[in-house]
């Protein structure tokens, strides 16, 4: 099929900001916007983005991927993924503007962009799915959680672990400490969420990330797609959130969410044959309702 590509600038406040759209020759009537994650700008890891769009463009979705302020092309000050929601609303505006015959939208976010799309979509009536890959959820205990499952227990089955250990290159009073500090805050952060969970408090600002990310899932009333990678200590940090969060398993049930994990893929999805399953399944998702 078909396609243009063409650049874009539109207003954030008193800030230009700048992006590329890819609309079909015959396009469907809705979009996918492409939300940049960490200090990266609108192409994305390996041209994952660029790549991205033109597949879903190739299936007659139009998309738009764009730099926040303070990134790439765009004026303004750097923000934070908690900081983006007037960026993302901006985009959102100049996407229906461009192409009027949008009825909605999917934001796709990887990384912390997934934690920044949770927490505006259920603001924006316009959007109508999201598709979140490897969703951040970090925090202290998380982290230790996921190192101490998944990187210290694991290289008790590596062999080269065990040649490192016999021939001294490995310093076993060191892992040890290590071992022990990953453990107390993992212990501290199990505590901390059975407190958090039975106290019923209200989700502000200084709640916990993981909480604010619940709280806009509960809101949110699209449709929802997460893809995990199975060699990501991030993917595994958010499948851990899952399995001990009761409530985040309630949330995901509600939403009905796609869950797809993709077992030897990294962080980015980095190979062609990642990149495509991503692309391919997202645009069954887009295209699905």
């Amino acid at each position: 099929m078909s396609f243009q590509e063409r650049a874009i600038r539109f207003r954030c406040q008193q800030e230009w900001l700048y992006g590329i759209l890819h609309i079909p020759q015959q396009p469907v009537a809705r979009g996918v916007l492409i939300v940049v994650g960490g200090p990266q700008y609108r192409a994305g890891s390996h041209r994952q983005f660029v790549l991205l769009a033109r597949h879903l463009t190739g299936r007659g979705i139009p998309v738009m991927r764009f730099d926040f302020r303070g990134i790439g092309d765009s004026d303004g000050e750097m923000r934070t993924f908690e900081q983006v929601g007037e960026d993302l609303r901006s985009a959102a505006d100049c996407f229906f503007s461009e192409c009027p015959f949008l009825k909605d939208i999917v934001i796709w976010g990887l990384c912390d962009a997934a934690s920044a799309a949770l927490f505006y979509a259920h603001q924006d009536q316009r959007v109508s799915g999201l598709v979140l890959l490897n969703p951040w959820v970090r925090t202290e205990q998380g982290i230790a959680r996921a190192y101490l499952k998944h990187y210290y227990l694991e290289r008790l089955f590596d062999p080269e672990f065990w040649k490192k250990l016999l021939r001294g290159k490995f310093n076993p009073l060191a892992s040890i400490r290590s071992l022990y500090a990953f453990g107390r805050n993992s212990l501290q952060g199990m505590k901390s969420a059975v407190a958090e969970g039975s106290s019923g408090s209200s989700c502000g600002l200084s709640a916990p990330l993981p909480e604010r990310m619940l709280d806009g899932l509960k809101h949110f009333q699209g449709n929802v797609q997460i893809i995990t990678s199975g060699n990501d200590l991030t993917a595994r940090e958010f499948l851990d959130l899952i399995a001990l969060s009761p409530e985040w398993q309630a949330a995901m049930r509600a939403r009905q969410a796609e869950c797809f994990h993709m077992a030897s893929a990294n962080h980015t999805f980095s190979t062609r044959e990642w990149r495509d399953q991503v692309a391919e399944l997202t645009a069954k998702q887009v295209l699905s309702w």
